[in-house]
């Protein structure tokens, strides 16, 4: 079941198709020869510096000591680094500072913490099901601190998505592999009251742990296929619902971790509550006024009093005796069903000759990720390099990360691309190595500042985007950078890592417009609160004012990318939001601890704790005529709103 190109015979997939360079295999190039051996620090510079020597120019000159940390260490991380950091840094001229940095900050914790966010957006992770309920998902917390987990180990990444795919087949009383098949559960979920499981909803489920398959593991708009053949792309709306089969047999296994006396006292409470909501309901239908809205204050003070869930895995299992019949569906219009299917790869990667496998096939979801992790697929390895480096670099090799299909974007270095994908194979599928490689190459030591650049005035206008990497991509800090790195220099960042997720306090008026107000109730424990951002609770219908601001997704659908926007809000939120002001405020408490407040060490002391570096004689001067006339409160507020703590360098 090894992919393959599709051979010309394949009728139904056009010649064009079949060239097309993501489709075709993966070979590992030989390393380009350049002049400028001095520059090359690794095989990575190799292929940066021959496409810039093609073109007659020179990389930027390297950014110094003190931004390339802080830009390696948020990247790695998500965090800025500490004063005692920069001074170990600062004193260490040995050849291989630049590494021991980069090995310290891959054997961190924080780093796990950093790169799972990446992942949790590729797959639209939350925690509650969306639509109009919105319903929270018990335990699904667990698959974000699997992920964590996952990214901290260096777990081959084949492994990773064979594991997210069908961890229940591979083990099913493993339960970290049941917490792995997490990943089937996080899409939205349409719950209709009293009918959970009728034919649209299933459908609607199935098509989402399809299209997931596609934009995460693929690189492929395979959702495009739903209703028609592919507009675009070489995939058929009959292989569309082929991929769908592998799906067939899923049905939602909720793992209660709760000993028999623990769950048999839960449900005696539950059944009880909801024996009296149930005569309750009965009474409202009949009864109107005063008497109606009474007995719906009743119900909903009942639903109050209903028992926390028990601890659970929201996983998945499959149930092959009551597989769901997979038919092509004409315009994707669950009624009108078409030919039935059973599963099988896209013909544009394994050709039109393999037949379809039965519906109830043994671990179908089993053959899907020995599909997809066979190191002879086109798509995978590819797919997830590029996610790597553009997490580095600020853009993919290929720009659209979640589209290598004919109409996606071409790669600026399609035989880099192809090195770095053969590396990642030939090195057991681990990330790291390749994070190591990518962050230690003079490609990402130079520097951002455009007016370093030699090659500015001759590439930039023919390279507006730096898709060629003449200088390096500055880039503004995500919204959980931003917040976290806020919390840190503050001296308030609790580093509590794991467990159930936090729900922190926000406005009254945008709680009570969930369908149910009581789904957002704070807990008591402030320092909760201060947790990274990858542990608060990611709920559909409840954006958090301040990420929404810095550009968090909407977990609806995938997000490849985030979008860098500029707009006024952030201003705003940045010196009239009361989560800046309180940081400011804790980060002048801490400042003033440590130091005699308006000071010249005061003022360098806060310098280096924002801005990873000392101020200027300049900012000293000013920084002093600042605080005559404002608070250390304010001058905190003000280092929080420059630059050069917004953007990595």
């Amino acid at each position: 079941m090894g992919a393959r190109a599709a051979e010309p015979a394949a009728a139904s997939v056009s010649s064009t198709a079949l060239r097309h360079w993501a489709f075709r295999p993966v070979v590992c190039p030989p390393l380009p020869e350049v002049r400028h051996l001095a520059w090359v620090n690794n095989a990575v510079d190799r292929f940066i510096l021959a496409t810039l020597e093609s073109k007659g120019v020179e990389p930027s000159p390297p950014a110094s000591r003190v931004d390339w940390l802080r830009r390696v260490t948020f990247d790695l991380t998500g965090l800025p680094p500490t004063p005692s950091e920069m001074e170990a840094f600062a004193g260490d001229q040995t050849k291989d500072a630049f590494e021991k940095v980069v090995d310290r900050l891959l054997a961190s914790p924080r780093y796990g913490e950093r790169w799972a966010q990446h992942w949790l957006d590729v797959v639209r992770y939350a925690e509650s099901e969306g639509f109009e309920y919105d319903r929270h998902l018990p335990g699904a917390w667990r698959y974000r601190d699997y992920v964590i987990d996952t990214f901290n180990r260096d777990k081959p990444f084949n492994r990773f998505l064979t594991e997210q795919l069908a961890g229940d087949e591979l083990e099913p009383a493993n339960l970290e592999l049941r917490t792995a098949a997490i990943f089937h559960r996080l899409g939205a979920v349409r719950r209709n009251a009293g009918n959970p499981d009728i034919a649209l909803s299933r459908n609607e489920v199935l098509t989402e742990r399809t299209d997931i398959v596609g934009s995460a593991f693929l690189g492929l708009t395979v959702g495009c296929a739903r209703c028609h053949n592919h507009k675009l792309e070489p995939i058929s709306q009959k292989d569309y619902y082929r991929l769908e089969a592998y799906f067939a047999a899923t049905t939602e296994d909720n793992i209660v971790l709760a000993t028999e006396a623990e769950q048999g006292a839960f449900n005696r409470k539950e059944k009880a509550l909801k024996g009296r909501m149930d005569e309750l309901r009965k009474k409202a239908r009949a009864a109107t006024g005063l008497e109606k809205e009474k007995l719906e204050q009743q119900l909903d003070d009942l639903e109050e009093q209903l028992p926390e869930p028990l601890p659970t895995i929201p996983s998945i299992r499959n149930e092959p005796t009551n597989c769901t019949p997979i038919h092509v569906l004409q315009r994707g219009v669950w009624e009108a069903k078409g030919e039935p299917v059973g599963p099988r790869p896209l013909g544009v990667l394994i050709g039109d000759d393999m037949p379809e496998l039965p519906l109830a096939t043994e671990h179908p979801r089993t053959l899907l990720a020995k599909w997809l992790s066979d190191p002879a697929h086109p798509l995978t390895a590819r797919t997830w390099v590029n996610r790597l480096w553009l997490h580095h670099f600020g853009a993919g090799l290929v720009d659209t990360p979640n589209d290598f299909g004919t109409h996606g974007g071409r790669p600026s270095h399609p035989e880099l691309l192809d090195w770095l994908a053969a590396a990642l194979v030939q090195g057991g599928w681990r990330s790291k190595p390749l994070h190591r490689l990518m962050v230690l190459s003079s490609a990402y030591r130079q520097s951002s500042h455009p007016e370093a650049s030699p090659a500015r005035v001759a590439i930039e206008p023919s390279d507006p985007e730096n898709r060629l990497l003449w200088r390096f991509n500055r880039r503004r800090l995500s919204a959980e950078e931003l917040r976290d790195a806020m919390l840190a220099v503050s001296g308030r960042l609790n580093p509590k890592a794991g467990g159930p997720s936090v729900m922190v306090p926000v406005d009254e008026e945008l709680v009570k417009q969930l369908y149910k107000p009581s789904q957002w109730q704070p807990g008591r424990a402030a320092a909760e609160f201060d947790r990274r951002s990858i542990y608060l609770l990611a709920k559909r219908n409840l954006r958090l004012p301040f990420m929404e601001t810095f550009d968090t997704p909407a977990l609806q659908t995938s997000c490849a990318r985030r979008e860098s926007s500029t707009h006024a809000p952030q201003a705003l939120e940045l010196l009239n939001g009361g989560l800046a002001n309180s940081l400011a405020a804790s980060f002048a408490t801490r400042l003033s601890a440590e130091q005699a407040v308006g000071s010249e060490p005061w003022i360098d002391h806060a310098y280096r704790l924002a801005l990873g570096r000392s101020a200027t004689a300049r900012e000293r001067r000013l920084s002093q005529e600042f605080l005559r006339e404002n608070s250390a409160k304010e001058f905190a507020l003000a280092l929080f709103n420059l630059n050069a703590f917004l953007y990595v360098p």
